[in-house]
Parts: C-alpha cells; structure tokens; sequence
C-alpha cells in the first residue's frame, strides 16, 4: 500500500492513503461520481423503463438520494475540511474517517436494495450517517471550544429530521411532501451561513491581489436580517406551502437576499471564474426564494418546482461544485485558478439548473429539457470525479 505523508502541521506524522488524509478526498470523490450516476439512473426510472429494488417512488427515490445521499457527502467533505481551521483540532482521518465512508456507502446500497431490506432497518442504516456527522462535527467545535460555529449543526439537524421523516412519510403514505421541503430548507438555511461568509471572503482576498478598488461590504445588519428572514420564510412553507403570507415571507426573503448579494462586488470578479462561479450560484438563492413566493401568486406563469430546482439545482448543485472545485485545487496542491474543463464543469451545472427552471416557468419542451438538464448534471458532476479523481486519492504522475 502506497504510504502518504501529509505536508501539514494538523496533520502531523499521518501515514497511510492519501484518500484517508483529509475528509474532502473520500466524500468529494464519491459524493461526484455518485451525484453523476444517480442522476443517469433516474432519467430511465422517470420513465418506466428500469425498476430498482427500491420502496421509494421514482420521484421520491430521487429527491432522496441528491439530497440525502450526494449532499451529505459533500457536506462532510467540506465540514471535515473547515472545522480544523476553525478549531485548531486534528482532522478527522485515518481508521475514523474510513468507517463514516464506510457508514455513507452502507446508506447508499441499503436505499438501493430496501425493498428486499424492508423500511425500517434500511432507515436506521440510511440514518446512521448524518447521525454520526453531527455528532462528530458537534464534538470537534465544543472541543475547539469554536462556539460561534456551532450553528452550522442546526441545518444539520434539519437535513437529519428530514431524512427520518422522508423514511416515515414514505412507508406511511406512499410518497413524500413535508419532508422534501425540510430537504431543501436545510442546505439552503447552510448555505446562507457558510455561503454568506466564504463568497465575500474568496472576493475580497482576490480582488485585493488582482483588481484592487471597492470590495465586498462588511457583515452588518442587513446580513443578519437577510439570514433571519430566510429562515422564517423557509420555516413557513415547509409547514404553510400555500399561503399568502408565506408567499410575502419568501418574497421580502428574496429581495433582502438579493440586496446581500449586491454587496459583494461579484461584478468585479470576472476575470477569474473561480470566485464568479460563487456569487452565481449564490444568486440561485434569491432567484428561487423569489420563484416560490411568486408561485403562490401566479401559479399559471410561475409553478412552484421553478422556484425548487433554483434552489436545488441551481443554487445547491452550483456552490457544491464551486466549494469542491475550489478546496480540491488549493488542497492538492494545484494552482485555484479555472481551466477550460472547470470552466466547462461549471457551464453544464449551469445550463442544467436553468433547462429545470425553464420547465417550471412553461419555456420548452418537458422532455427536451428533461434530458438536457440530467446530462448537463452528469456531465458537471462526473467531469468532476475524473478530473480530481487522480488528485484526490494522491496518484501522481511519474
């Protein structure tokens, strides 16, 4: 087995395989090339022409396994990569970090096979990993004593809630409805936190070397009111979908976000995809939040699955595929700047999100943009785990 010494002083004296070194390795890797076949084989699901050994509905199957199965992955990876920055602490690694692989892939392949498994065992194997994430993210920010962070555990707590209730829903009733709100609520509420701190940060250091003059506004009270009011917004329509007062909650949530957003002098940063890529996949959050509120309002020109695949394809799968990007390049070792095939990742995360919002506001063909929308995630996502692939379990070239 090829030895790997992490050139890194929390990671001092690690020995063993590089994948295991750091949390971003395994679940980036995995979470990608995952993300791209889930998505190949729901296409063939949608319509009816394969059956996997699975209790979930097509549908269901899924929301479930983006959401529950690829986000979590790149949620760890990032988590794990962050909170030792934050609290000073050793990273998860090793022997620990391969059972929580272990634990995630148990996951995957318990979903895959539940018919054969039956609900319940399949939901407490499904469940144990976000279980065990928040318990060790809990453990390193309380030992790290990092308090102010210990907010980034109530979305995953959410994202834990909802899959326990995705589970329950299912059995009892078929399909899903509260708990794939919950499903969306949880990472965009994390976004917003985390998103809110590392987009004006990655611009400002940029801007500051590359282009100096205006930088991103400093975290005020407009920050805190924005994130405020999207919580309260997303808190009304899992429980209150169609409702004029969570139409008018998501709407004022939406234009707080997008006054937010204009702060971060994202015009500026063009010249370098990199750190642009961010402030368009932040965009997607006031976009959907702004999409769903109008939904309620005029659901023939605005139907509500715009305003969810902003959110979800646009706004979680563009900064899932940003923040990989980025920790990828700079933690391997590789310049953070983006090259035609980043730039062309990028372009077909993008080009997926807008074919699903396009259905939903009654532009094109449903098929057509069906199809254009699950290769256009593939070819992100999988393009992703082949060009990092290499990178991220340590093989270099000779």
């Amino acid at each position: 087995m090829r030895r790997f010494l992490v050139p890194n002083s929390r990671t001092r004296n690690f020995e063993g395989p590089a994948i295991l070194s750091y949390g971003f390795r395994p679940f980036f890797l995995l979470g990608s090339l995952y993300s791209g076949l889930s998505m190949i084989l729901w296409l063939p699901q949608f319509y009816g022409e394969l059956e996997l050994s699975t209790i979930f509905v097509p549908i269901d199957w899924h929301i479930h396994e983006l959401f529950f199965g690829f986000l979590p992955a790149v949620v760890t990876g990032f988590l794990f990569t962050a909170v030792p920055n934050w609290t000073g602490r050793l990273p998860i690694r090793g022997t620990p970090l391969l059972v929580l692989l272990l634990l995630w892939l148990a996951g995957r392949i318990a979903i895959t096979f539940s018919v054969k498994i039956d609900w319940l065992p399949t939901m407490v194997i499904d469940l144990a990993f976000l279980t065990a994430i928040c318990a060790v993210v809990g453990r390193e920010i309380i030992a790290g004593e990092n308090w102010r962070n210990l907010k980034v555990l109530l979305p995953l707590l959410l994202l834990l809630t909802a899959n326990a209730g995705f589970h329950l829903e299912a059995n009892a009733s078929g399909v899903t409805d509260i708990s794939r709100r919950m499903a969306i609520a949880a990472p965009i509420i994390l976004i917003v936190l985390i998103g809110g701190r590392i987009v004006p940060s990655f611009t400002r250091n940029w801007l500051k070397k590359e282009n100096p003059g205006r930088l991103p506004s400093s975290f005020n009270r407009l920050d805190i009111t924005s994130v405020l009011t999207v919580v309260v917004g997303l808190t009304s329509w899992i429980g209150f979908p169609d409702t004029m007062i969570t139409s008018l909650l998501l709407l004022v949530a939406s234009l707080l976000q997008f006054a937010r957003l204009s702060r971060w002098a994202g015009d500026r940063t063009l010249k370098e995809p990199l750190v642009t890529i961010l402030h368009v996949g932040y965009f997607f959050i006031p976009a959907g939040l702004g999409l769903l509120g109008l939904s309620h309002l005029f659901p023939y020109e605005v139907q509500q699955i715009a305003g969810v695949h902003a959110l979800g394809a646009g706004a979680i799968g563009t900064m899932t595929l940003a923040v990989m990007t980025r920790a990828s390049l700079g933690h391997t070792g590789q310049p953070t700047r983006a090259g035609v095939f980043v730039i062309l990742m990028f372009a077909s995360v993008l080009i997926a999100a807008i074919a699903r919002i396009s259905v939903g506001l009654n532009l094109g063909s449903h098929d057509v943009m069906l199809h254009v929308a699950a290769f256009g995630w593939f070819a992100a996502f999988t393009g992703f785990g082949l060009m990092f692939g290499p990178a991220l379990i340590g093989w270099k070239p000779k």
